[in-house]
């Protein structure tokens, strides 16, 4: 399934058997707003939350990690999601946390997932239904995971890759939180970056509408940041969620798959092993 879909493409298949929309939305800790108190205000017709921070591991202090199969088979199932079931991500904010939902889907081996395009804003500006409420509840089915490991790195990866430097990490974060200049959203957290990281802040990648770029220029964007097609890349940002949207983009540009350090800079910038560079 192609990673994107228009809003037209939704407003004609809401409803569909076997399709199910989902709002992912996720705000940073210094945005005075709540996904699901927001959801409940407005959205989608017949959507559902999605919630990161739910559907993760409960045994780490961090956040939204990705949890094991076995839990995330069973949060799927209590979603009424099955290995048939077509699902369409979108958020709040146009396109920050959507990408997550797809990539979690696509690392436990189901494709048939897809963001909506420049999500809610994109679909209000277009004076498009909306209701409020609570979603209805699902029927519990059965889903099987298949983990695709190889798309996901943890920290002991990422130390070992400061000295080999055999894969590009690559951070979605803004650029003055890259470089130490701004602080970092989440309270005691040192700014900078892992040595050797390139820096592509994800809002590069956005048009104005909150939409992604066309192919080409997407392409120009990763070649800026070093980007060549050859050498293997991880996607970080904060906490291992707009490096998601990092992913997508390599995905419509025709680039290889990459891997997603799921700690991102939370874990790297709490551990006190960790090397960090500013500037």
């Amino acid at each position: 399934m192609h990673p994107l879909v228009t809003t037209n493409w939704l407003a004609a298949r809401l409803g569909t058997p076997n399709l199910a929309v989902f709002d992912t939305t996720k705000y940073l800790p210094n945005e005075p707003k709540d996904g699901k108190t927001e959801f409940a205000l407005a959205h989608i017709p017949g959507a559902r939350f999605f919630d990161i921070d739910d559907i993760a591991d409960p045994d780490t202090a961090l956040p939204h990690m990705v949890p094991t199969a076995g839990r995330f088979a069973a949060k799927m199932a209590e979603l009424g999601i099955s290995n048939d079931t077509t699902m369409i991500f979108y958020d709040q904010k146009g396109l920050a946390s959507a990408a997550r939902g797809w990539w979690m889907m696509g690392l436990f081996g189901h494709d048939k997932a897809a963001i909506l395009d420049g999500g809610l804003p994109k679909w209000r500006a277009e004076s498009r239904q909306t209701e409020a409420g609570a979603p209805t509840q699902a029927a519990k089915t059965e889903f099987r995971p298949d983990l695709r490991a190889t798309r996901l790195r943890g920290i002991g990866d990422i130390l070992a890759n400061v000295t080999t430097q055999s894969e590009l990490v690559l951070d979605a974060r803004a650029a003055g939180r890259f470089t130490g200049a701004t602080p970092e959203p989440r309270a005691g957290m040192r700014s900078g970056h892992m040595p050797g990281a390139a820096n592509l802040p994800y809002t590069d990648l956005l048009a104005a509408d909150q939409t992604l770029l066309p192919q080409a220029a997407l392409r120009a964007c990763f070649t800026a940041a070093g980007v060549d097609g050859t050498r293997p890349l991880i996607t970080s940002c904060g906490s291992g969620v707009t490096a998601c949207i990092l992913t997508l983009g390599l995905t419509l540009a025709g680039l290889p798959q990459n891997a997603v350090y799921d700690g991102s800079w939370t874990e790297w910038s709490n551990h006190p092993d960790t090397p960090m560079k500013t500037n």
